[in-house]
């Protein structure tokens, strides 16, 4: 049951990453072009920019803690390390969002790596 709330949450997190990706920059376009068909690009700026690359970001990464996951649950091998990798991501992703809104440089890439390193480990409880 473990492993389900955590896969859920990051389910939850992958959501609010988009519909606060969507909404910030809906905030700067013409409503008429967000109803339209939006056949002339219009990229959003700023901070709406910055969260709409976490947004792909996290979807870049989510299949593959989702896959990693699931490994170690269709194995029954749910335990320390999978728990560790679990909370370790979605923690990390949620801490990426704002480092990533604000700017954060260094920051960000280190919530980036901790959440690759929860991958990791899911991989390595799978593998076990």
């Amino acid at each position: 049951m473990f492993d389900v709330i955590w896969l859920i949450l990051a389910v939850i997190l992958g959501m609010l990453h988009l519909g606060i990706a969507a909404w910030m920059a809906e905030r700067q376009r013409p409503r008429d072009w967000g109803v339209g068909p939006r056949d002339t690009p219009m990229p959003a700026q700023g901070a709406a920019a910055r969260l709409e690359r976490a947004y792909h970001n996290f979807m870049e990464t989510f299949p593959l803690f989702a896959a990693a996951l699931l490994a170690v649950m269709v194995q029954n091998k749910s335990g320390g390390l999978s728990h560790a990798g679990a909370i370790l991501y979605v923690a990390a992703r949620i801490v990426y969002v704002p480092l990533y809104a604000f700017g954060v440089k260094y920051l960000r890439s280190l919530a980036w790596g901790v959440a690759v390193l929860g991958i990791v480990l899911l991989v390595v409880a799978a593998l076990r």
